[in-house]
């Protein structure tokens, strides 16, 4: 196939899939490493993308909403985050006292020692840390999150204290603009904290271990050197968090101390050690997954014992892990809080006939998602955009028998989406009519069964998630700190985080049911874990795939990519266009011209509403090039502010892997203006660099959650490493009615489909949840 003419647009391209693109060279453009990302730590995060440091912002931001005391997501983002550490604060308190060893996560630091000792010299250790089977626990609830007050200025360092480490930095060579961030993260006795250990500079986001080095040596000369004590611990806790940043809750020792020895670490097995002892890291002996293979049986002559009987019992492999208290203990949170739900039975909220009716009514994977509700504390939901009417007619059923039940996403685009969804709905019914389930879609329905809706403000029971964990949102909790719920849908499932569920399991009182919904082909949460892969893959509870397919061309090719599958689609409307490239600069040309000119002429998708995804942040054509390209053609101007000016597009990130699409309102004294999905926020002109980009183009991890009438995928030839089937099958599914595909990487792409799972992560929730939770069958 020969290449189309450089001006080809998408009224005149042929339709078809990525696959059949033309054979085009491509020219590589060097690709970008944002700060913060390390290609030495023991894990990457997920294709070129850094929205775990640089892109999504190392704190929540003070978004402020004008009016009646209405918290924005930021501050509900804040309030999530310090109940949580007020939460691990309290379980260290407990852990203080003396534990038994081989008990679970909380072993004394010396049995926590005497297991990595143990491993190194070959020998079995006396007793593991953290394997001994459990029976299910029928405990009260851990202490719940504790509703706050609104917050609506999020705590700044006084003046004095960020002057102070000002001078420490610009003393040691760092840039002065890590003041405010340092001074945040150490506190008022930063700038002492900095000179006594100038490697606690690691702490901030962006710092990499050869910079703290040389701050390091400005400030202390000779002192400092590379078997320095200071330096071992503070790199092992930079290497552990930069592996949460590529989602893993958890490092094998292994992976660990070489990881720490191409930081240069001169004896990695001490600097474990001592991490383990002084508690700044904890360790696991975790059981091996069993296979078809014989485990190796001790050698029973040798134990003089004289029970052969009792000494041949097999010896089950195990792994050695490592992690910070943080993540540990968030993992122990959740696998406790969800081996409490799944074995407290759900509460009797009407006759079992009444739920009945409702799933006969709502009929197919609908009717067999309500009956599985029913009877059990928790649920997991499968399927794409379409199989969200599933979730949605659960709600309203629920509802109409009488429960207090609320969905929450995390967005507030998911949010509106999803509340768009159920007020759509007919009353009275429960939105059945699966395509499967044989009927018109139009039963009998319950008479009591009427659209969701929230009490208190009589539109739909839909929150975030944070603003629900907060209680910014929601229907608030009771004395005891448990939410005021009867059922809890949370969408985007995959999306959650171990300290994010953690938080909502232990929030969700015993008796509750909790429903985990989302599309298990979109990429991982950006935090730590895979909580919803790593449930599915436990089979602890029933799992419900829904049979609803996403409808015309891009639902077809979507469910392909899915499976692997890179087909070729009819698409008559021009549903799915591929633009073939030969090179950076021709990608970038193209995909300005779609977006300005040829997808809202051609396909009657205004600009406003079409959205550019590409793989990573730095390159020729990553999202920096792409969003000065488009707002040169779409929205010039000075860029007075920090680059903007008003009606600039843009991707507001208040925490940790969340991203806001919104638009630059104004810029003043206060700082930055912005419109985000119909909330007013300010960020001050100190943040701005840091929590805001120009929002035309996008990465895939930057767009789940989202969805516009029309994308523009580019596919660079510089983004094949990048490419994995997560990623594909993310980037497409963001379309609604048009899908353009920027293609520049050959035959990449169908090999990245068929063969490009999503990278692993090590984590120990189906280890933790074993022994609580016997594996349900089928």
């Amino acid at each position: 196939m020969s290449t189309e003419p450089p001006e080809e647009t998408a009224e005149n391209a042929e339709p078809g899939t990525p696959g059949e693109s033309a054979d085009t060279s491509q020219t590589a453009a060097a690709s970008e490493t944002a700060p913060g990302t390390a290609p030495d730590a023991p894990a990457e995060a997920e294709g070129t993308e850094a929205e775990s440091t640089e892109a999504e912002g190392t704190e929540a931001e003070d978004g402020r909403t004008p009016g009646a005391g209405q918290v924005s997501e930021a501050e509900a983002e804040l309030l999530a985050q310090r109940a949580e550490r007020e939460r691990i604060e309290r379980r260290k308190a407990e852990r203080r006292g003396p534990i038994e060893a081989g008990g679970k996560l909380s072993g004394t630091a010396a049995d926590l020692l005497a297991a990595v000792r143990a491993v190194e010299s070959g020998e079995q250790p006396v007793a593991p840390v953290s394997e001994e089977a459990r029976p299910a626990p029928r405990r009260p609830a851990p202490e719940p999150v504790r509703q706050a007050p609104p917050v609506t200025v999020e705590p700044v360092p006084a003046e004095g204290v960020v002057a102070a480490v000002r001078e420490v930095l610009a003393r040691g060579g760092a840039p002065e603009a890590l003041a405010a961030q340092a001074a945040g993260l150490l506190g008022e006795g930063a700038a002492h904290a900095l000179r006594a250990d100038p490697w606690q500079l690691l702490r901030v986001a962006g710092v990499r271990p050869e910079q703290a080095d040389g701050f390091a040596r400005a400030l202390l000369g000779g002192e400092a050197g590379p078997d320095d004590g200071r330096r071992e611990r503070a790199v092992t806790g930079w290497l552990l968090e930069q592996a949460a940043v590529a989602g893993h809750t958890a490092l094998e020792v292994s992976a660990l101390t070489a990881a720490l020895a191409r930081q240069g670490v001169p004896d990695p097995e001490e600097a474990v050690r001592t991490a383990v002892s002084d508690g700044d890291v904890l360790v696991f002996r975790d059981p091996l997954p069993q296979t078809d293979a014989p485990a190796p049986r001790r050698d029973t002559a040798s134990d003089g014992d004289g029970d052969g009987a009792d000494g041949a019992e097999e010896e089950r492999p195990v792994r050695v892990l490592v992690a910070l208290e943080r993540y540990a203990m968030a993992e122990e949170s959740l696998a406790d809080g969800l081996a409490r739900l799944i074995g407290s039975a759900p509460r009797q909220d009407g006759p079992d006939a009444e739920w009945e009716r409702a799933a006969a009514s709502a009929g197919g994977s609908a009717g067999e998602l309500i009956r599985a509700v029913a009877g059990h504390g928790l649920v997991l939901h499968t399927g794409g955009e379409a199989s969200l009417a599933e979730p949605a007619a659960l709600l309203r059923a629920a509802r109409g028998l009488g429960l207090r039940a609320w969905a929450a996403a995390h967005t507030p685009v998911g949010r509106t989406r999803f509340a768009a969804l159920l007020e759509a709905a007919p009353a009275g019914g429960t939105g059945a009519g699966d395509p499967d389930s044989g009927g018109s879609g139009s039963g009998e329905t319950d008479a009591g069964v009427t659209a969701a809706g929230d009490e208190r403000t009589g539109g739909p029971a839909v929150a975030t998630v944070a603003g629900l964990l907060s209680g910014a949102e929601g229907p608030g909790r009771d004395a005891d700190g448990a939410l005021l719920l009867d059922l809890l849908v949370v969408l985007d499932a995959p999306q959650l985080d171990v300290e994010t569920a953690a938080l909502v399991t232990e929030s969700l009182p015993d008796g509750s049911r909790l429903l985990l919904a989302g599309d298990p082909g979109v990429l991982w949460s950006a935090g730590p874990g895979r909580v919803f892969a790593d449930l599915l893959a436990a089979r602890v509870c029933p799992q419900i795939a829904s049979r609803r397919p996403d409808p015309g061309p891009l639902g077809e090719l979507v469910s392909g990519v899915g499976i692997g599958e890179l087909n070729q689609v009819a698409a008559p409307g021009k549903e799915v266009v591929i633009v073939p490239v030969r090179d950076p600069g021709e990608a970038v040309h193209r995909t300005v011209q779609l977006v300005a000119d040829s997808v809202p002429r051609a396909i009657g998708v205004p600009v406003e509403e079409t959205q550019v995804i590409t793989p990573g942040h730095g390159g020729a054509v990553g999202t920096r090039a792409l969003n000065a390209a488009l707002k040169e053609r779409l929205n010039p101007g000075p860029g007075r502010f920090g680059g903007f000016d008003p009606g600039d597009r843009i991707a507001y990130s208040p925490a940790l892997g969340r991203t806001v699409p919104g638009r630059v309102v104004k810029a003043d004294a206060d700082g930055l203006h912005l419109s985000c999905a119909g909330e007013a926020v300010v960020v001050p002109q100190e943040r701005v660099e840091r929590s805001v980009r120009h929002g035309w183009a996008l990465t895939a991890h930057q767009a789940v959650g989202v969805r516009w009438p029309a994308v523009v995928v580019v596919l660079p030839g510089d983004a094949v490493q990048a490419l994995s089937r997560p990623w594909v099958y993310t980037a497409f599914s963001r379309a609604d009615r048009h899908l353009s595909v920027v293609h520049g990487v050959e035959q990449a792409l169908p090999r990245a489909v068929a063969e490009g799972a999503a990278k692993p992560r090590t984590t120990r929730l189906p280890v933790l949840l074993a022994p609580q939770v016997p594996a349900a069958a089928g």
